[in-house]
């Protein structure tokens, strides 16, 4: 939580202005009682009508005055505590796009979710509070402690006595709840985590028929949370009743004790009732100090949490570029506008005896691959379901990196490159085809911000897209297209960027053949030639590739053309028998 502190620096003003604020609201709500006490000590008790409505006045100057600091500093409050979370969650997005595919994996996407929403807008809350509430809240028990000594110090030890005796009756019960309240939080991250797969995957839960099952275990996860916030409940809600037999039972005893001493003529009566104030005071601002105290603590939770995904390392290192680098980098950052020919000097892509895995302790994904490939050529990567054709393919942008060996791009090892650099290389389009809300040229102008709508329609023909306006509007996720048009809409965008290298992982899965086959013809006529990687489970869309590689439980089983690896490769042998003439 401590990490997170920094995004207030824009706000000190604030931060100052908010409690000091409610400290002069707090002033005038001290000074209010004796003036009620003066009123009827002097006022009612002499008769003098023109001193009644001069404490009246007062009264009523007070109310608007402390009105005025109380709107200030609230403003001021929400300012920060608004700012705060704007520059917080800034920080948090950017930080998230910048985390490796394998973090980002680790993580969950509905834990990043919650981190960006709800763990920050509860932080945000939390710094409103602090700054309203939690410097106030103490100032006035304790100033009313004070006060009731300066109205009358004998009556002002039943203030004494009450006082931390409350602090410990209410503190006591924060100690309990506190704990229980961040298992209720960590129970909504499982709660929101299955509401979010059961609404992505409510098209495959129907599919299946398992729409009550689901149900169910909504329901029992749904139960948890709540059997959590119950047992959080009922000792928080021991503290209101408990607060108020306290201070009632203190009221009993002022009020008793200040009427035999009024009858006495040892107290007057407007000390009593500005006494009774003092001790109403502090119960109302007890209550607001607990739950100040529950939602700060709530914050720091949420705050604790976001502060683990900034502890993330990004995963991947970044070269900082120095003066004399030159070299292929620089070309790189002109992605899509340069010529190749700079780049042609060395081979596109080459892997040297590359091992990779997702998670620490778990299998090679892949062992020892090895090979080259050239601008200008199709190399197709083929193999079984899991067998590492896209973990190949990853390693090229560096979405991953290799455990052993290197890979390189244009003759250098991609982790001497700027990732951004690097990825302006790489055109990849990935096996989900996603697109984003807004029209066809926005979505296709990812790819490169500067095209024209004609190179945006060569793109669009190239990709095989037909009877599909620029100016067609595209839903979240593009779900009013679909599966082929949003494969071949995702292809396009990346063929916009014209980049040297390009990546179809798996791509065409949702065309037909007839199209598959004009599409790759269309890409063997690419005027820019890159170097073309097409991962696919049909044998007839590598079949006429430069070079495919066969893969079989992430080892190289095979490399070659179609007709060799039809005499010398068993794997490829059964995938093309499977695929084009099962």
């Amino acid at each position: 939580m401590k990490g997170l502190y920094k995004y207030l620096n824009g706000y000190k003003k604030e931060c100052f202005l908010a409690p000091f604020f409610k400290l002069l609201e707090a002033a005038f709500e001290l000074t209010v009682p004796l003036v009620i006490a003066s009123l009827i000590d002097t006022g009612i008790a002499n008769g003098d009508k023109g001193y009644v409505v001069k404490m009246v006045l007062i009264l009523v100057a007070f109310a608007f005055v402390g009105y005025g600091f109380a709107i200030t500093a609230q403003f001021f409050a929400a300012k920060a505590a608004v700012g705060f979370a704007t520059k917080l969650r800034h920080a948090l997005f950017a930080h998230i796009m910048k985390l490796s595919f394998k973090e980002s994996d680790k993580q969950g996407t509905s834990t990043l979710i919650t981190r960006m929403t709800s763990d920050v807008n509860q932080t945000q809350t939390a710094v409103n509070l602090f700054l309203r509430l939690f410097l106030r809240s103490p100032i006035i028990v304790f100033g009313a402690l004070i006060m009731a000594f300066t109205v009358d110090a004998k009556a002002a030890i039943i203030f004494a006595v009450v006082i931390p005796l409350l602090f410990v009756l209410v503190f006591s019960l924060l100690f309990l709840t506190i704990p229980r309240f961040k298992k209720v939080q960590a129970a909504l991250d499982r709660l929101l985590g299955l509401t979010r797969e059961n609404l992505t995957g409510v098209r495959v839960i129907r599919a299946f028929g398992l729409e009550e099952r689901e149900i169910v275990n909504f329901d029992e996860e749904t139960d948890k949370h709540r059997h959590i916030q119950e047992i959080a409940g009922r000792i928080s809600a021991i503290m209101n009743p408990a607060t108020y037999i306290v201070i009632n039972a203190a009221l009993i005893i002022l009020l008793y004790s200040g009427a035999i001493r009024v009858e006495s003529g040892a107290l007057k009566a407007g000390a009593v009732v500005a006494l009774v104030n003092y001790m109403s005071q502090i119960l109302v601002e007890l209550m607001k100090l607990a739950n100040t105290f529950i939602s700060i603590t709530k914050g720091m939770a949420c705050g604790n949490r976001i502060s683990t995904v900034f502890d993330i390392p990004e995963g991947m290192e970044v070269k900082i570029k120095v003066d004399g680098d030159n070299g292929q980098q620089d070309n790189a950052n002109q992605t899509g506008k340069q010529s190749t020919e700079a780049l042609n000097t060395k081979a596109a892509v080459k892997f040297s005896h590359v091992y990779m895995k997702y998670s620490e302790g778990g299998e090679d994904a892949l062992e020892d691959i090895d090979f080259e490939a050239d601008y200008g050529t199709v190399t197709g990567i083929i193999g079984g379901t899991g067998s590492g054709k896209t973990s190949i393919v990853n390693l090229i942008p560096r979405f991953y990196d290799a455990e052993k060996g290197t890979v390189y791009v244009a003759g250098k090892d991609v982790r001497d490159y700027d990732v951004a650099a690097l990825r302006d290389m790489v055109g990849t389009v990935m096996q989900k085809a996603v697109l984003f809300k807004g029209t066809v040229r926005e979505n296709l102008k990812w790819g490169n911000a500067e095209a024209t709508d004609e190179e945006l329609k060569e793109a669009m023909d190239l990709a095989q897209i037909t009877g599909i306006e620029l100016d067609r509007e595209v839903e979240q996720e593009g779900r009013n297209f679909s599966g082929g048009q949003k494969q071949r809409l995702s292809i396009a965008r990346t063929l916009v960027a014209k980049p040297p290298i390009l990546i179809l992982d798996d791509s065409s899965s949702a065309l037909d053949y007839a199209t598959d086959a004009a599409l790759r013809k269309a890409l063997r006529s690419l005027s820019w030639k890159p170097a073309i990687f097409i991962v696919s489970q049909r044998a007839s869309t590598v079949r006429y590739a430069d070079m495919i590689l066969v893969l079989d439980d992430g080892k190289l089983a095979g490399k070659g053309t179609h007709d060799e690896l039809i005499n010398t490769c068993d794997v490829y042998k059964e995938i093309y028998a499977s695929t084009e003439q099962g």
